[in-house]
């Protein structure tokens, strides 16, 4: 089908084929006019008219200005999540970028369309855009940056059913959406209201798919009446499925019964559409309702109400009688964990979106939620609400963005070990030429983080820093870790950095260069590991270790991105052979057991971070594995900048951290801290252990001794002694508040206890003179 003119006439009519088409499946049409952008914007207002919607069903997502139809900046875009739309038209040459895609997938209602404006698609994948410049890590320029993300999407615009494209400057429409061939097929099923529900039929009624009414009755299980058992519902469903919806139609129902629901999720637009659809059904049931929108707070009657707060702070808002966790699988392990203190939670997960990955969500912690005594009931959501089964755009957005990419099956790789894997290195262009490698390999990076986002894609695709090196068994991937070359850094970009200019991509080198203030951190140059996962299936066997182990043979003789920097020019430390590489690092969330994998793995702690990230709660730990002379004076300044600093930070900006995470970290310093006590200090540690003495009178002696055990791997004292240390000696915390953290019976009991602690200390490494002291209470 051609059109050899390049007339408005041509597209509208093509646009009021493809409109007809996604009414009567009520599915979706995705439109792609290639070319000249005025001459897009020109066949985007024709396609609008082909589609004959109301002028407020419209979105223009451009930086652009000077439309009549709603504008929205591709910055802004997430304004749209929980809204729908007619017509989406999205301007792709400025401002462009996966993630943009992904929200606006979801935005078009069926029926509707989804209109893209590219450059000519042959030149599209070499066109510079600012997402390229965001990739453009240092010292790599923006040339090193590659267009392989938006090759393979060129590919499947022109191949996909239900996508029609058009090169408006050549007036040829080259295809025109057809799903002939395909297996789409529409339909949705209708609501309906259990029997015996608990819940007002109106809450039902509003409903709009059966799966969504099946999940608000299993949402009856948080009502007062199953107080007695501990309850917990997972419900998962793809983006577009009404999870959020059933969440507030469940809300609004139990708040009405006067239960306070606390409703948590990683940004309050994340919950948004559930109050809205709770605000819509309390009004419905003729209910005393008020609404303090900044606060997010609706209460309802005398005692029912329902709030939001963000998930860091849940601990803080006062116990609620349910819990409702939204984006479940977009928040870490730790920090879900703790949300089973509540008697009645659900917990609502998307299984493929850019909020996070379902599937992660399932293998990191349901075997936690089975262990904690909640009665589990478990709901799927599988017609979408906005359109049809079968939906192309949908299918086309999934493939596009590989938000259904998943690791090889388990059957596959069971009986992988460390004896049986192959190290593997891949480039992008080994992973864009095998499909099934690159949705093992992205599908295996989603679980390793509880955020991963379409952006991460081009990354991996297109970011000229990064590389990929992976275990297999019989040609699965069965553990991935994907690195980032750092440091690097010229003089004048290092003097930058010290006086507070930002520098992308290079964490490390970063933090110990603003944080720590080192001017020459960014010297060496480094690999970071972004992230590293093991399959579930064969998970504590050793896989991660081996694969850590073959990384560091490598970069101990080569620097596997120095050609791909050398041919985009030079920088410090680039192209040097003798050795190739400084160190291998990583910065993450520290928890007690991923330090301590990390320490059992050769790795330093340099950095605990003094405030916490906003949606784990987290405070993140730089560790190091010097590879050379001159990665080893990095890690030798830094690690006696770290214990040095300890005493000062832990008692005042990370007072509140967990004591087995500074435990953790401490004992991670990879050397031991060095004290050297005065007789009198010793005489006064003895005095305050053994005899009358008191250890507030002079706590510094305490601190430094406390300071050398836990930095010690052979050191004197229980875990227990230890933690005891950390938050009365090193966290300055009260000696009420230690002894309720800690379990004490009485405060009393609390001190004997560290009295007993010094004594252990002093025998395991007092002098000769402290020894001598000691004997005057024998």
């Amino acid at each position: 089908m051609s059109d050899p003119s390049p007339s408005r006439p041509a597209v509208r009519a093509l646009a009021v084929d493809l409109a007809a088409r996604a009414r009567e499946t009520d599915q979706r049409r995705l439109l792609v006019l290639s070319g000249d952008r005025d001459a897009g914007w020109d066949a985007a207002f024709s396609a609008v008219e082909g589609v004959d919607a109301d002028d407020d069903a419209v979105t223009f997502v451009s930086t652009r200005e000077g439309v009549r139809f709603d504008r929205v900046s591709p910055a802004r875009a997430d304004s749209l999540l929980g809204t729908t739309r007619s017509v989406v038209v999205c301007d792709a040459h400025e401002g462009f970028s996966p993630n943009l895609l992904g929200r606006l997938s979801g935005v078009v209602d069926g029926g509707g369309l989804l209109v893209l404006l590219t450059p000519p698609l042959d030149a599209w994948p070499t066109v510079r855009t600012g997402f390229d410049e965001s990739l453009a890590v240092p010292p790599f320029p923006v040339e090193a940056v590659t267009g392989r993300f938006r090759r393979r999407l060129v590919s499947l615009i022109r191949t996909h059913p239900g996508v029609a494209t058009v090169d408006v400057d050549g007036g040829v429409v080259w295809r025109d959406g057809a799903t002939d061939d395909s297996p789409f097929a529409g339909g949705r099923t209708a609501p309906s209201t259990p029997d015996d529900a608990a819940f007002p039929r109106a809450a039902y009624e509003a409903c709009r798919t059966r799966d969504q009414s099946r999940a608000l009755a299993a949402l009856e299980r948080l009502r007062e009446g199953e107080r007695e058992r501990r309850e917990a519902v997972v419900v998962e469903a793809d983006r577009g499925r009404g999870k959020s919806s059933a969440a507030g139609l469940a809300a609004a129902c139990l708040a009405r019964e006067g239960s306070d629901v606390l409703v948590t999720a990683p940004r309050y637009r994340n919950a948004r559409e559930g109050f809205v659809r709770a605000l819509e059904l309390l009004e419905g049931f003729g209910a005393e309702v008020s609404h303090d929108e900044e606060a997010h707070v609706v209460s309802v009657g005398e005692g029912g109400r329902i709030r939001f707060c963000r998930p860091t702070a849940v601990a803080e808002a006062g116990p609620p009688d349910v819990l409702l966790v939204d984006e479940a699988a977009a928040l870490p392990v730790h920090l879900l964990t703790t949300f089973l203190d509540a008697d009645r939670v659900a917990f609502f997960t998307t299984v493929h979106g850019y909020e996070g990955a379902g599937r992660g969500f399932t293998v990191r912690f349901r075997d936690r939620l089975d262990e904690h005594g909640h009665t589990v009931t478990d709901v799927r959501l599988d017609d979408p609400i906005r359109y049809a089964r079968g939906d192309p755009v949908e299918s086309f957005t999934f493939r596009a963005l590989l938000l259904d990419a998943r690791p090889p099956v388990d059957q596959v790789v069971a009986d992988a070990t460390p004896e049986t894997v192959a190290y593997e290195t891949y480039t992008p262009e080994d992973l864009l030429a095998a499909e099934h490698r690159l949705r093992e390999v992205f599908g295996l990076l989603v679980l390793a983080h509880y955020r991963t986002e379409p952006n991460d894609l081009a990354r991996l695709l297109d970011a000229p820093n990064l590389t990929v090196r992976a275990l297999t068994h019989g040609g699965h991937v069965v553990s991935v870790a994907l690195l980032a070359r750092e440091g690097g850094l010229d003089a004048d970009r290092r003097r930058r950095m010290y006086e507070g200019a930002r520098v992308r991509g290079n964490m490390l080198p970063d933090v110990l260069t603003s944080q720590v203030r080192d001017e020459d951190a960014a010297i060496p140059v480094g690999y970071r590991v972004m992230r590293i996962a093991t399959h579930h299936a064969v998970r504590s066997r050793g896989l991660g270790s081996r694969l850590l182990d073959e990384v560091r043979r490598e970069l101990s003789t080569t620097d596997p991105l120095a050609a791909r920097l050398d041919s985009h020019g030079d920088a410090v430390g680039g192209g040097r052979n003798d050795p190739p590489v400084d160190w291998l690092g990583v910065g993450y969330g520290a928890t007690p057991s991923l330090v301590e994998f990390w320490r059992a793995n050769g790795f330093s702690s340099l950095y605990l971070s003094t405030s916490r990230n906003e949606t784990s709660g987290e405070h993140s730990v730089v560790m190091l594995d010097p590879l050379s002379s001159r990665g080893r004076a990095l890690w030798d300044r830094h690690t006696e900048w770290f214990l040095a600093r300890a005493e000062g930070v832990l008692s005042d900006p990370l007072r509140e951290v967990d004591a087995d995470v500074v435990r953790a970290s401490l004992r991670a310093a990879g050397r031991a801290f060095s004290c050297s006590l005065t007789d009198r200090e010793w005489r006064v540690v003895v005095d305050a252990s053994f005899g009358p003495g008191l250890y507030s009178a002079n706590p510094r002696p305490f601190r430094l001794l406390a300071l050398r055990a836990l930095t010690t791997a052979d050191g004197p004292l229980t875990p227990d002694d230890e933690r005891l240390l950390v938050r009365k000696v090193l966290q300055a915390q009260p000696w009420d508040t230690v002894a309720d953290g800690l379990g004490f019976v009485s405060t009393g009991q609390c001190m004997k206890t560290l009295g007993r602690a010094y004594q252990s200390l002093v025998e395991w490494d007092g002098t000769d003179a402290a020894a001598a002291h000691r004997r005057r209470y024998e």
